[in-house]
């Protein structure tokens, strides 16, 4: 066979991953099934609470360096579904960084509804910032990260002071937010679903990130794709300009063309090559970082 038609076979299953990343869960099985086991150490299922889903996995860079940068990473499932276990494609691109990143499950519902998992991840950031030192991590140099509706769990965290306040955590020491595909600005809730999950509808206004902007929000970087359906741009677009607008520093990238799943593929190994999120992630870190 030609180069050419290798090259057309292994173009076309790299798209079906692409295409199972878009569809089902069986698209992150086979992403994390091709991720590289090499450059990284994953320390699995460790306990940062007493309850079944309150578990982290951490994945340290294999190059000894102690004072890291971490980042605290949480997926998306509207709240409703997923496992850090289906996230392996990015601990280990953040590793793959210098980064040492950390990905907890949190409660979903109908387990809880808001603000459980908001209060999980508040948790799963203080059990990080009081051990992470014994992974090569800096507890005083956290990111808080997340796509879909775990962009809005960092979001919360980072910019609503109580939760982190409730579990000794100082605002100072995260150093910055980074949302993919984030809902920070979703009123008013039509779902039916997700009126539950953060009833009473009175309440409302205290869920969304947007509410709680100040000039004390750390350096935030947000991504989104403009073919994004699930969470609209101008969830990004307006958290962006209240941030700026309050005395912050907000940075934004807007990818054409990449819808909701899309946006996070890239940080897939095999897939790396649809996009420079990775690259723009680490860049972030590396700026803000205490030791940059």
């Amino acid at each position: 066979m030609s180069r050419r038609g290798l090259y057309v076979i292994g173009r076309a299953a790299t798209m079906s991953l692409v295409a199972g990343l878009l569809t089902a869960c069986s698209g992150q099985f086979w992403v994390n099934t091709l991720t590289p086991s090499w450059g990284h150490t994953r320390h699995a299922d460790i306990a940062y609470g007493d309850l079944a889903r309150q578990h982290l996995d951490i994945y340290s860079p294999s190059e000894p360096a102690p004072g890291r940068p971490v980042v605290v990473f949480f997926y998306g499932g509207s709240w409703q579904e997923g496992n850090k276990d289906g996230y392996r494609f990015v601990g280990q691109a953040l590793a793959s960084r210098g980064i040492t990143a950390v990905i907890p499950d949190y409660r979903l519902y109908p387990q809880v509804t808001f603000p459980g998992f908001i209060e999980d991840g508040a948790a799963a950031v203080a059990w990080t910032r009081a051990h992470i030192d014994e992974y090569g991590g800096n507890g005083k140099d956290l990111f808080l990260a997340g796509h879909s509706a775990g962009a809005h769990i960092a979001a919360m965290l980072a910019v609503a002071p109580d939760y982190l306040a409730a579990v000794d955590v100082p605002r100072e020491d995260i150093r910055g937010l980074i949302g993919m595909a984030g809902p920070y600005d979703f009123l008013p809730i039509i779902d039916p679903t997700l009126q539950t999950i953060f009833a009473p509808e009175s309440g409302w206004p205290r869920t969304q990130p947007i509410n709680f902007v100040d000039a004390s929000v750390p350096p935030t970087l947000l991504l989104h794709g403009l073919a994004d359906e699930t969470v609209l741009p101008k969830n990004t677009r307006h958290m962006a300009e209240k941030i700026n607008a309050s005395g912050g520093n907000a940075k934004t990238k807007y990818y054409p063309d990449v819808t909701h799943v899309m946006l996070i593929a890239p940080l897939a190994a095999v897939l790396r090559f649809k996009g420079d999120e990775l690259d723009t992630v680490a860049a972030f870190v590396k700026k803000h970082a205490t030791d940059s």
